[in-house]
């Protein structure tokens, strides 16, 4: 079957832009990711769009990608539009990847875009009320609480009474649970943080590029012990994008800056219990991935996951199979994780720093680890990048995410077969 490559990628800067619109936020990343694929947009014969909080933000409930992709120049060839919560981007990803494969095109282009901030705050953060089953939002709250059970905040260690979204307090309890079964400590959460931050400082288009040192953190605002503020992602405003082509296709471009995508999956949760950690829906779809790409994890050079707060950060390195279970803490304290370290994960910033426009994220990932890849990251360059690995979770359903995408990335001239 005919390999697919990523030819080009492009991101906006992550953060708060009241003044931009959809519209806005997709013109400018379809343009820059065609720039960097060095193609018109009359080459483009599929698109996947993803977005998964306009409908409730602006009551675009319906096309809203043939609408947003229109205003970048975009029209007259099969649009499909994705929500799957926070692994939307991915998941767009994927399907521009199965479309491919299939043979129903030769170039397709997946893009994200969300539009987060709102002048009212409430909007904002009530998206994220619908990405868990809202038929039992009782009793999944009581099973996530009974979590950690047994386990209290220190005194003055509770948590905030301001607004936030509900998912901090999801992590809070998988973190807790993770604490008293593993020994996981705060400190080892804030060195998680204090690493994310460190890495966006080199990331210009970062929503946060101030360092923080573990300290710093641990003394930051208590949002849902044992998180602080700087241990949780932001809401977030942005776009990503990347083109995809069929092997036969790549004579067309720049085969030197052609990065080969080595493995797409996409699964979704099951009715596991909370301590069934090898049966977690991301490990499974890791162990999928390494399968279809010939690769292990010891092949990976770098890795962006899915640190929605600093915890999902150790439990993804776990999953991805980077330490045994339990150690993913202990993995960040000893700095194996940071830049230089064995394996250096979200060099990025990740979502705690670069920013979490919820629809973009997974193609956000993308884009970092192809500029990785061709060795194009600048200050933050892992050197010697050969392969790369994105975990990109979303929403919520029992003890762990709804959907997740796992994707393996590989120079071209070091991918294997």
């Amino acid at each position: 079957m005919s390999a697919i490559y990523v030819v080009g990628v492009g991101m906006t800067p992550f953060g708060k832009f009241l003044e931009k619109s959809i519209k806005d936020l997709t013109r400018e990343v379809v343009g820059a990711t065609l720039a960097d694929a060095g193609i018109e947009r009359e080459a483009i014969e599929a698109a996947f769009f993803a977005n998964a909080s306009q409908s409730a933000m602006e009551g675009q409930f319906m096309v809203g990608g043939e609408v947003a992709l229109r205003a970048a120049g975009i029209q007259g060839i099969p649009v499909a539009n994705v929500e799957n919560a926070c692994a939307s981007g991915s998941t767009a990803f994927h399907l521009a990847y199965a479309y491919l494969k299939a043979g129903l095109g030769e170039v397709a282009i997946a893009v994200g875009a969300e539009k987060m901030y709102d002048i009212d705050k409430t909007k904002s953060f009530a998206v994220f009320n619908g990405a868990w089953d809202v038929h039992d939002v009782e009793g999944t709250t009581s099973r996530l609480m009974r979590l950690g059970d047994g386990l209290d905040p220190p005194p003055g260690r509770g948590a905030d009474a301001n607004m936030r979204s509900v998912f901090m307090d999801v992590y809070a309890a998988l973190a807790r649970h993770h604490m008293k079964a593993f020994g996981t400590t705060e400190r080892q959460l804030a060195a998680v943080a204090a690493k994310n931050h460190r890495h966006s400082a080199l990331n210009e288009l970062s929503q946060y590029r101030n360092e923080m040192s573990v300290d710093e953190v641990l003394a930051a605002r208590m949002i849902s012990w044992p998180l602080t503020l700087p241990m949780c992602a932001p809401i977030s405003d942005g776009a990503a994008a990347a083109i995809l082509v069929r092997e036969e296709a790549l004579d067309r471009f720049d085969r030197s800056r052609a990065v080969k995508l080595c493995a797409s999956v996409l699964a979704s949760g099951s009715d596991r219990g909370p301590d069934e950690i090898e049966k977690h829906i991301c490990r499974r779809a890791a162990v999928k991935a390494y399968e279809a790409a010939g690769l292990g994890p010891e092949d990976m050079s770098v890795a962006e996951v899915h640190d929605a707060s600093a915890f999902a950060e150790v439990l993804q390195v776990e999953n991805l199979g980077f330490c045994d279970f339990g150690d993913g803490g202990r993995l960040a304290e000893r700095g194996d994780t940071s830049l230089g370290g064995r394996i250096p994960v979200n060099p990025s910033g990740g979502l705690e720093s670069k920013g979490h426009p919820i629809g973009a994220t997974g193609l956000g990932q993308i884009y970092e680890l192809v500029l990785q890849l061709r060795n194009e990251a600048g200050r933050r360059q892992v050197e010697g990048a050969r392969f790369a690995i994105a975990e990109n979770g979303g929403g919520f359903h029992g003890y762990e995410e709804a959907a997740a995408c796992i994707t393996i990335l590989g120079r071209a001239d070091g991918a294997r077969a």
